[in-house]
């Protein structure tokens, strides 16, 4: 389950409480404060803390605004020209924790996003739970014939069901393992720490990430990103929807800039150019390389 009974105690217990404050609340990050919301088939992420709003995005990107400057944008605009031309500064000035659960080979993807504070459950400390993430039959694809990190046709039949019996009789045999290994009856065992050696990738581990928004929304366009693996772009949506309620200028600025826009080099604009006063711009007369060539295409067609 992806949330234990003690855990959903505890987070009852804080939605419970009502704290009176001076500091400046997103009432739409309030209504998602503590609560657990799945991901795959055990996982979740939920908001443990949160600092800033929209209001706190303009309040620092104003601050060196100096007597008799001209009078400043309403904070939607202000907050769109920021996004727009890459003003990273004041979106520093908000900040989230997140308490996540997730298989350990999507922790191992996420953690290449280093700018950000984490702390994992130590399985040096605590044995770890006999979860693991086993895909759903429409998630199982084989290798991509075109690109080297992804995924091509979804496995049917006999293949499927070959790989998914793998995957759940692994599991279970190298936790029967690390049980044994840990707790071996009128002998010592193995140390927790040595002992997780022997666990698959696949296993569920929890964590606190703390970031701030600038670099959350770095992370939510690589991994919200339809080429992103699927099992850590769930992770990204689900916080894609929690970013919409805590900052909603940010977030649709966001989006239209950054989710749904793109970037050209000048070989690229050049083209564009071209298009635009009615040339007939092929991949030879365009000056780009071949892929160049294809992801503007995709871009413009």
């Amino acid at each position: 389950m992806p949330v234990t009974p003690e855990q959903q105690a505890d987070i009852d217990e804080l939605r419970s409480k009502k704290n009176q404050t001076l500091r400046a609340v997103s009432v739409g990050m309030e209504n998602h404060l503590y609560k657990a919301y799945p991901v795959l088939d055990h996982g979740f992420v939920r908001i443990v803390d949160y600092m800033g709003d929209d209001a706190a995005i303009c309040q620092a990107a104003r601050v060196s605004y100096g007597r008799g400057t001209k009078s400043v944008q309403n904070d939607e605009g202000l907050i769109r020209y920021l996004m727009r031309h890459w003003h990273s500064t004041p979106f520093e000035m908000c900040e989230v924790k997140l308490h996540v659960k997730l298989p350990v080979f999507v922790a191992r993807q996420w953690i290449r996003h280093r700018t950000a504070n984490v702390n994992e459950y130590s399985a040096r400390y605590s044995i770890l739970d006999r979860e693991f993430y086993i895909p759903e039959p429409e998630a199982l694809a084989a290798q991509s014939v075109v690109n080297n990190q992804g995924r091509g046709e979804v496995l049917t039949g006999e293949e499927a069901e070959k790989v998914l019996r793998l995957l759940k009789n692994d599991s279970a045999q190298t936790y029967d393992h690390y049980e044994q290994m840990i707790s071996q009856e009128g002998q010592k065992g193995l140390a927790r720490e040595l002992a997780r050696m022997n666990l698959p990738a696949n296993i569920y581990t929890q964590w606190y990430w703390k970031v701030d928004l600038h670099n959350l929304l770095h992370f939510l366009r690589l991994r919200a990103d339809s080429h992103a693996q699927y099992e850590i772009r769930v992770y990204a949506d689900e916080i894609c929807k929690l970013v919409k309620d805590w900052v909603p200028f940010a977030y649709a600025a966001f989006e239209d800039y950054r989710l749904g826009g793109a970037t050209l080099s000048s070989k690229a604009i050049e083209c564009v150019k071209r298009m635009i006063k009615g040339e007939h711009v092929t991949k030879e007369t365009s000056g780009m390389s071949a892929g160049e060539w294809r992801e503007f295409s995709a871009l413009v067609e």
